[in-house]
């Protein structure tokens, strides 16, 4: 399963993705990230590092590297844990993005705040294949929605608020998954995230936090992903 590439923020999420597959073979240093490969019939693993910007860099650099190898990459999934909106998303539970979107990425006016898309730049949003999507929330039993990125993380309900009214029907959010996108759209590779919610999306309680419950949600997750992650390996999709 060589030809897909999770990539996590943290090694332990990646080494959460890992127990699904089966002891790591080799690892490799990359500019920004820590590439795993060889697992046992699994996917190449990428640390890419905290943040949508440096996410979109080290995944970048993994992606050119497999194509300058002759091995590029046919998917690349954004994994991890992440917060939660309640009562969609409660802690402990799985959620596959529909749309990946950049929540903060724009400009603050005197009206409102505006997506870059509206100041005529880029992008803001996204989609991954929808079979695919479809596939993965029948595989682990997630539910489907968008799941924002953020550069600062929700810490205040007012802030969770805001964000529910700017993006109605968000399920999660998280740090990196549009910045992996990014670096996918700009190399034609389809992209798919998948969370494992620790938090609650609000007011900043760490007693509140399950982050070993929900890494362990993340294993699972993959164990159920196995079998799609190989035929989306094999087949071509398109982004």
């Amino acid at each position: 399963m060589t030809r897909v590439l999770v990539a996590t923020a943290v090694p332990a999420e990646g080494d959460a993705v890992a127990r699904a597959f089966g002891p790591v073979a080799a690892e490799a240093a990359l500019p920004g990230g820590l590439l795993v490969r060889g697992l046992p019939d699994g996917p190449d693993l990428l640390a890419a590092g905290v943040g949508p910007a440096l996410a979109a860099a080290s995944t970048a650099t993994a992606l050119t590297a497999a194509a300058l190898r002759g091995e590029p990459y046919r998917l690349v999934v954004s994994a991890g844990i992440g917060g939660g909106f309640a009562p969609a998303a409660p802690v402990g539970s799985l959620v596959v993005a529909d749309e990946i979107t950049a929540a903060d990425l724009g400009a603050e006016t005197a009206d409102g705040f505006l997506p870059v898309t509206e100041l005529g730049f880029g992008a803001v949003t996204h989609r991954p294949p929808a079979d695919l999507v479809r596939a993965a929330a029948e595989a682990t039993g997630a539910a489907t929605g968008p799941v924002l990125t953020a550069s600062t993380v929700t810490g205040t309900a007012g802030r969770a608020a805001l964000l529910l009214s700017r993006h109605p029907g968000a399920l999660a959010e998280a740090m990196e998954g549009f910045g992996v996108a990014e670096a996918a759209a700009a190399h034609g590779v389809p992209v798919l995230e998948i969370r494992a919610v620790s938090n609650p999306v609000g007011p900043r309680d760490r007693a509140a936090w399950r982050i070993p419950e929900a890494l362990a949600a993340l294993t699972a997750a993959f164990e159920g992903l196995a079998p799609v992650l190989r035929r989306f390996s094999t087949e071509r999709v398109e982004p």
